[in-house]
């Protein structure tokens, strides 16, 4: 098994598990807090989003590219001076990030919400942006650990203190919530402060993990580096140069989403009042900006692992022009999107009033389960966003993976407000996939064009994926239509829970038996998936 599918397979493991405890926790968390607080939770996070990634400049992943480089060439000791180098930065902008946003967290608010006599005000999203603010003094320089460990093509550490982080993260959101409002009698807004504080306590946990694993691999890459012929002995000036060009794309890359929901949250209050919407904006806002979204990004997770794991792999193929190895590398990249993003995102689609009935409750899921059932196949657009940017990050053409996301942004803030008046709230999603469809669109173009690439074979995976998945969504559907005579799956939770995982579960069952036997897994997989096939009896 190649290290790409090796590292995949981990990060993907780790961002699985990571995503999915980030969507169940929301389950007692929606019960605490309700729409309100999971609006209030979306507003704070984007903003923190947006300022992390400003924070890190994406240094971590450019730090991850230059020592996989360096590495291919036999010089370990100058990914070293890089990386301490780089730690040192992030120590600086991540206080600098923390103080801006802090201290505009006034300014911020204002703009996103209009009106005083609303269930949100502007002092509410003030205070609760500041209590995430705190996150960014630690989050980057922690990053920059995980983006050393993954230029060494070792995934482990970033799984394991993903994980972790997450876990420490929710154990505090939950405990805290319940303690200031149960307890000691607190609102609301209280609650959602302390638990977007939990970010802080997280990323403590991370990099308690990090500090383990920097220890019991110190000793190995120091005898690397001690062993090496030979180094390039580059000036501090020249390296730093050399990182920001790989590291300004990276940083615009990894806004994507977050760009796109801050779009959202300038535009999507005053245009559903102007568009006398103002008595559900609420629930609509809670919907797609959190509870929603923490459910599409579940198949997003394979992307994100992906995408880390990759970039190491491909950035040695391409230095070494090793032609035959990143066009496999590529088409295996974009093929194991495909095969589990399609059917998951469709999946989500015809299951979405019963995925968010069973988790978050049978209110308002008129509005909420068919916004997420609109959103579900944006994550296929994200995703291939996701890797087809790596990819070019991977063959030097990082500054195209720029042009097209600043391309979708410009639709997004051009045409969201005109979509949300026509269209309700689902108009912010028909602009969020409008923006990621063109930008996934010129990535492809651009991969085309540098590199001659053929998409011949992708293509026709992607035809038998789709035969699979509408086979699979016949299953579902008929399984619906049977249940519904005596399960009241429509109006009762218990029996939405129940019809969720019926369908869920009969259906994936159905799509990966017919990947499987058509041997559609093995060739994009590259060889047969043991558990997969002990579990077949093959």
């Amino acid at each position: 098994m190649s290290k790409i599918i090796r590292g995949t397979m981990l990060l993907t493991g780790a961002s699985f598990l990571s995503k999915f405890l980030g969507m169940i926790y929301v389950i007692p968390f929606n019960v605490l807090v309700g729409a309100v607080g999971g609006a209030l939770y979306g507003y704070a996070y984007t903003p923190y989003s947006i300022f992390l990634s400003i924070s890190t400049v994406g240094i971590p992943s450019a730090v991850s590219k230059f020592i996989s480089k360096y590495n291919s060439l036999g010089d370990y000791e100058t990914g070293m001076r890089m990386f301490r180098l780089a730690s040192l930065l992030m120590l600086g902008t991540g206080l600098f990030a923390f103080l801006m946003l802090y201290f505009s967290a006034d300014w911020i608010a204002g703009f996103q919400i209009k009106g005083e006599d609303t269930p949100i005000t502007a002092d509410d999203v003030a205070f609760v942006t500041r209590m995430v603010s705190i996150a960014l003094i630690i989050i980057p320089s922690m990053s920059i650990l995980r983006g050393f460990f993954q230029g060494h093509q070792s995934m482990g550490p970033t799984a394991v203190s993903q994980v972790v982080e997450q876990i420490v993260r929710i154990g505090f959101i939950l405990i805290g919530a319940y303690i200031i409002i149960h307890l000691l009698g607190g609102t609301i807004v209280t609650a959602v402060g302390f638990a977007t504080f939990a970010a802080f306590i997280g990323a403590v946990g991370s990099c308690l993990v990090l500090a383990i694993y920097w220890k019991k691999r110190k000793p190995f890459i120091k005898k690397q580096i001690a062993q090496q012929k030979y180094t390039y002995a580059i000036p501090t000036r020249d390296l730093f140069k050399e990182l920001f060009r790989y590291a300004g794309p990276f940083v615009l890359v990894g806004l994507a989403i977050p760009l796109y929901q801050l779009v959202d949250q300038f535009t999507f209050q005053p245009a559903m009042l102007a568009s006398g919407r103002e008595d559900i904006w609420v629930s609509a806002a809670s919907a797609i900006m959190t509870y929603g979204h923490k459910v599409v990004i579940i198949p997003m997770t394979v992307a994100t692992g992906l995408s880390l794991a990759m970039l190491p792999s491909l950035t040695e193929s391409f230095t070494q022009r090793n032609e035959v190895m990143y066009t496999k590398q590529i088409n295996q990249a974009l093929q194991i999107i495909l095969v589990v993003v399609i059917p998951a995102s469709v999946g989500i689609a015809i299951l979405s009033n019963e995925a968010y009935g069973a988790l978050y409750g049978m209110e308002n899921i008129g509005v909420t389960g068919s916004l997420l059932a609109w959103y579900a196949p944006v994550a296929l657009l994200f995703a291939l966003f996701t890797v087809t940017a790596g990819i070019l990050q991977g063959i030097d053409q990082q500054n195209y993976a720029v042009l097209s996301l600043m391309a979708g942004v410009l639709a997004k803030v051009l045409l969201n407000s005109q979509l949300i008046h026509v269209f309700g709230a689902k108009g912010a999603i028909f602009g969020t996939a409008l923006a990621a469809g063109i930008a996934v669109t010129l990535n492809l173009w651009r991969l085309k064009k540098a590199l001659n690439f053929k998409l011949k074979q992708t293509i026709k995976r992607t035809i038998l994926i789709g035969i699979f998945t509408l086979i699979m969504c016949i299953v579902v559907w008929t399984l619906k239509a049977v249940m519904g005579l005596f399960l009241p799956y429509e109006t009762s939770r218990w029996a939405t829970i129940v019809m969720l995982g019926i369908g869920a579960g009969s259906g994936a069952i159905v799509y990966f038996v017919l990947a499987y036997k058509s041997t559609l897994l093995e060739h994009i997989f590259g060889g047969r998936i043991p558990v997969v096939g002990r579990f077949l009896g093959r």
